[in-house]
């Protein structure tokens, strides 16, 4: 039997990572995941989230590394994510999905992600944690309780 991956997006801004609500089909309504969709007949899975994020989302975005690991979704069909920054544009529902929200790392469990995206999910909740982490020790904050550790000129 021949796999066809479908790719999802950690489509992540500022610190946070973007989670889309399905609309369709009525067995997965209203719950969350990373937006994408199935790879097409000769099409490299980063080409086909370009494309998948530009007609359910239109962005234009750029497919940074690929999250470790594949998921299966039904025979046939396997999930891998990508993580990827956002080009030009801001998301909006088009297409399978009626809602979308920017989650930071905190924020990531008070939504009902699809079983097979939880893992891929959690992973990309790391990573920016660990983004947060550096960019608090280059901006001169404490990781331990994110107060600022010293001082330039009163500042």
């Amino acid at each position: 039997m021949t796999v066809r991956v479908v790719v999802g997006g950690a489509l992540c801004r500022e610190g946070r990572l973007l989670a889309a609500r399905r609309s369709a089909p009525p067995e997965l309504a209203g719950r969350w995941e990373l937006p994408g969709g199935k790879a097409e007949a000769g099409e490299s899975v980063p080409d086909a989230l370009v494309r998948e994020l530009r007609e359910e989302l239109g962005v234009e975005a750029e497919p940074l590394e690929r999250i470790p690991g594949e998921w299966p979704l039904r025979p046939g069909l396997v999930l891998h994510v990508w993580t990827a920054r956002l080009l030009s544009g801001e998301p909006a529902p088009l297409e399978d999905h009626d809602e979308l929200r920017w989650l930071g790392p905190e924020e990531l469990d008070s939504v009902d992600w699809l079983d097979q995206d939880r893992p891929a999910v959690a992973e990309a909740g790391r990573r920016l944690r660990i983004e947060r982490e550096g960019r608090d020790r280059c901006d001169g904050r404490s990781e331990r309780d994110g107060q600022h550790t010293r001082s330039h000129g009163g500042a």
